[in-house]
Order: structure tokens, then C-alpha cells, then sequence
């Protein structure tokens, strides 16, 4: 490879004018700008066009009241972009005579099973990356957010989760089923999913600084925290260790080293004359195995296919293919973009819960193909201001108030099972009711009376509110007054309580 001369800033960013087709300095510019626009703590960004990095850059500053700033070394949580890497490594094993695509789930975990036995019999390594084996997008996403339970006790109980439609019939994001491709992992390697990702990628692309736990972040250094949104103004978090769900989300990289996986995709799975993905490998992992609806009536005119292939999204964009993904992990969001045909690949790392990396993705993308300037940014503010959610502002809006329990505080407590969760128990304490996940110590809270037999829930932990806040659970009475179970409700994209199904322990 040859070598290229960088231009290095004080600021952290580097150009290379060599291959640069777009105005980097007005990019830069306009990643400045968006980032004050959507108030987001920080972020990094980088370019890679033609085999090199173009670009590389950090903004803002790694945590909200310290004043160093992000560079292009600086670790977040990449979340969902993850999947790729999983489904990387499974096509390394089919290379290997391993694993089979098609080889059925329960070959290599005999416990599986999903909502019906023909479909549990039935279900394919390719049917686990794809999201169509009939769960619903984030279906039992509860059972690992902060939980105690291994990979494996996840995934015996996914059989209580609902089937949303037919097995290989629709499509729903599902994070449980990459948990189980990892275990498949697991199972034929004999080393953990972080073990396999480091020895088959990180090592060999030379992504010196990615880690899949937690636990390695002191031992690198220079790595942002996470940001919630506290009535709409973000503050720091702690870390989550999402070791243990690895293959659906556990990379913690830098745009530097992200900047290496992409340029490896471009080249097609050959890094520095070595094939690691076979031409076999590459074609399966970016097959649309699970088409999407695309409005040809609208006035956008430039996708007419958007599809999932095995670990990455797939449309075409502009005349040109696309790939790429997104991540959310709590504090954090993540993309990437890859654009084959001009060997074109974009990455942007953040620190808040705002999502700005998705207009600056199609900036981007716009200022290399020379395509009418649009502000994406702008549009997306606009949208997201016109949008708002009322869900929480509707149920409070609702509420009756000076009502009564209808029974005495301690006939609300007991233990109470949900088969795809385990035990929840309530417990009265001076004079008050509070409940408590088996699984989830970081779910507790205290439940102050909201009206009739529900209760609002004042979560004890207040990071969990990375993704939730308000919310309620509901005492279930049958027509003889006594308690049959609990039925909560909290509003949220991404968690999914209602799907517990309580009913209390006689």
C-alpha cells in the first residue's frame, strides 16, 4: 500500500487530498455545526475512499463537563454494527466446512426453541441473521437489557415470546436471535463470541484498540461516556457491560479502527493480499434475504429497493449500491455506510441518544457523488421537532384523579412469573410497594398510586431511563376482587414490558 501524507491538524483530523472527491473542510464544517444543532455531547467521524482514510476527526468532548475531546482513537459503543461482525465470522465457519447456512438451529443448540415446535425444527443459521423467524422487531429485548442471565438462558426462553407473523413471512429485528447465532458460535469454535471476533478480525485488520467487554476500557484508555437524555438535556451514564449479548452488540471500537472493517468490506473480504472472506462469503452476506416495502408513490425518488441481508441493510441509493447499519446502545448510536460501486465508506460514533448520524451519513454520501446539496440535518430536526412523541403526555393526561386501591396495600404484594422473564415480586415496605426483576436488579422501583389498581413506577436507577421513563403497572383483578397478575405499560421504541404476561404466584 502506498504510503500517503496526512495533514495534521491540532484539532485531531487528518485529510488526505490524494483521493479526496468531496470538500472535506465544508464536511467538516457541517459536522461542526450539526453537532451544536442537535445538542449532542460528542462524536467521531471518519471517511475511507479508494482503500485509504480520507478523513477522521472528533467533536465535542468525550463526557459533558470535562474538556477533552474525542479523536479518532476514542472508543464507543458501536451496538447493532455488531452484527456484522457475527455474520462475518458464521461465513468464515461455512468457508471452513463448520457450520452449513442452512443448517438448522437445533443441529448445534438442541434446546432451541421459538413459539412453534414445526418452526423450532425447522429454523436456519440464515433464518437467525435475517430477522424472519416471525418474532416481532426487539420481541424479548427485556430478557438481556442489564440482566444476570448467560447467552443460554436467554435463549430457552425465547419459546414464551409471540410470533408476530408467519415464520419467513415478514420481518422483525431481532436481537435474541443474534444472541443465538452467537451461541451457535460458541458451540463450534469453543471460544467466546469476543474471542473468535478478536483472533478472525480485529487481530488481522490490525483494530488494535476494539474490545468486546467493558472490562478492557481502563486498560485502553481514551474512551467517551455514554449520555442520556434527562428532560431532554443529556447527562453521563455509566458504561453497560454487554458481554454476554456480545454477538448482537458488543463491539466497542474507534472510527480509526472502523475505518479498517470498512475498507476490508470494500475490498471484499481480502485484507493485505490475504482472503478472509471467500468471493462465496461476501455475495451470501450481502444478499437481500429479507425484502421491505419501498413507497414508489413518494416524492423520493432515489431508493427503489431496501432490503436485510445477513448482518447489514442493503438499498440502493442514488443509482448506487448500498450497505451499511445502524447501532443503539444506551448513551451511544452509531453508522455505517458503504458505498461499493465508488468504494466509498462512511462511519460516525456518537455519545448522546440524538440521532445525528444519519443525516450526516447522507451528507456525506451527497458530497462524494457530486448530488444536489440537501441539508439532511436540517430536514431531520424539522422532522423529528413535527414528530413529537405524546405517548407519556397522553397517559398523564389521563389520569383520574383522587381514586382508591381497591384492596389494602399488603394484598398487592406477593410473587408474580412471567414465563419468559421468570419472578417478579412485590414487596410492601414502610408503607409502600415495591417491585423488583429476578434478572434485573437495575429494574426496581417504588410505586406510588397513580389511580384505581395502577401504579406509577419511580425506577430507582435512573440510567435504566436511557430508554424509558415514565410508566405504570396495573393489579389485574377478576370478577371476585382477587389478583390474577400485572399488566404494565411503558411507553418506549425499544423495551417491550407489556410482553411479560404477569400473572401472580398462587
Amino acid at each position: 500500500m502506498k504510503k500517503l501524507v496526512f495533514l495534521l491538524l491540532i484539532v485531531h483530523v487528518s485529510y488526505s487530498g490524494l483521493h479526496a472527491q468531496a470538500d472535506l473542510k465544508k464536511l467538516d464544517a457541517y459536522y461542526s455545526k450539526a453537532l451544536k444543532d442537535w445538542g449532542i455531547p460528542g462524536m467521531s467521524i471518519a471517511i475511507v475512499k479508494d482503500g485509504k482514510v480520507v478523513f477522521s476527526k472528533g467533536y465535542g468532548v468525550k463526557e459533558l463537563g470535562k474538556p477533552e475531546a474525542p479523536d479518532e482513537h476514542t472508543l464507543f459503543a458501536i451496538a447493532s454494527n455488531s452484527k456484522a461482525f457475527t455474520s462475518a465470522a458464521i461465513a468464515q465457519l461455512v468457508d471452513e466446512g463448520k457450520l452449513g447456512w442452512n443448517d438448522k438451529v437445533k443441529k448445534h443448540l438442541p434446546y432451541f426453541e421459538l413459539y412453534d415446535p414445526w418452526v423450532s425444527h425447522e429454523a436456519t443459521i440464515r433464518d437467525l441473521l435475517c430477522h424472519r423467524v416471525g418474532l416481532g422487531t426487539f420481541s424479548g429485548d427485556l430478557i438481556w437489557y442489564r440482566s444476570t442471565l448467560n447467552a443460554e438462558e436467554i435463549i430457552k426462553r425465547v419459546k414464551y415470546l409471540p410470533r408476530a407473523y408467519d415464520f419467513r413471512s415478514g420481518y422483525g429485528y431481532s436481537n435474541v436471535m443474534y444472541i443465538t447465532a452467537g451461541e451457535v458460535m460458541r458451540k463450534i469454535t469453543g471460544q467466546s463470541w469476543g474471542e473468535t471476533i478478536r483472533e478472525r478480525f480485529f487481530t488481522p485488520l490490525g483494530m488494535s484498540r476494539s474490545v468486546t467487554t467493558t472490562k478492557d476500557l481502563a486498560k485502553k484508555g481514551n474512551y467517551a461516556t455514554p449520555h442520556a437524555l434527562f428532560d431532554n438535556v443529556h447527562k453521563p451514564i455509566s458504561w453497560e457491560d454487554w458481554e454476554h449479548v456480545a454477538a448482537t452488540g458488543g463491539v466497542i471500537s474507534s472510527v480509526r479502527d472502523m475505518a479498517q472493517w470498512m475498507m476490508f468490506n470494500l475490498n471484499h473480504g481480502i485484507w493485505n493480499g490475504d482472503t478472509l472472506l471467500s468471493k462465496q462469503a461476501r455475495n451470501m452476506v450481502w444478499t437481500p434475504h429479507n425484502t421491505f416495502t419501498v413507497d414508489h408513490t413518494g416524492k423520493d425518488k432515489s431508493v427503489h429497493m431496501r432490503a436485510y441481508g445477513l448482518g447489514w441493510t442493503i438499498n440502493d441509493y442514488r443509482g448506487r449500491l448500498r450497505v451499511g447499519h445502524t447501532g443503539g446502545y444506551s448513551g451511544m448510536l452509531s453508522a455505517v455506510a458503504l458505498i461499493p460501486d465508488e468504494n466509498l465508506g462512511v462511519v460516525v460514533l456518537t455519545n448522546g441518544m440524538r440521532s445525528v448520524f444519519a443525516p450526516l451519513v447522507n451528507y456525506t454520501i451527497d458530497a462524494f457523488l457530486k448530488a444536489p446539496e440537501k441539508d439532511w440535518s436540517a430536514e431531520a430536526l424539522a422532522n423529528a421537532a413535527k414528530n413529537k412523541d405524546t405517548r407519556v403526555e397522553d397517559r398523564k393526561k389521563a389520569r383520574v384523579m383522587s381514586t382508591k386501591p381497591s384492596l389494602p396495600l399488603d394484598a398487592y404484594a406477593g410473587t408474580y412469573i412471567s414465563d419468559s422473564y421468570g419472578k417478579i415480586t412485590v414487596k410492601q415496605e414502610a408503607g409502600k410497594l415495591k417491585v423488583s426483576f429476578e434478572h434485573t436488579p437495575d429494574l426496581a422501583a417504588s410505586l406510588e398510586h397513580w389511580h384505581y389498581d395502577v401504579w406509577e413506577l419511580k425506577w430507582e436507577n435512573p440510567e435504566v431511563l436511557a430508554w424509558f421513563s415514565f410508566g405504570t403497572v396495573r393489579f389485574d383483578l377478576d370478577n371476585n376482587n382477587k389478583i390474577t397478575g400485572l399488566t404494565f405499560d411503558v411507553p418506549n421504541d425499544d423495551f417491550f414490558f407489556e410482553e411479560l404476561k404477569v400473572r401472580k404466584q398462587e
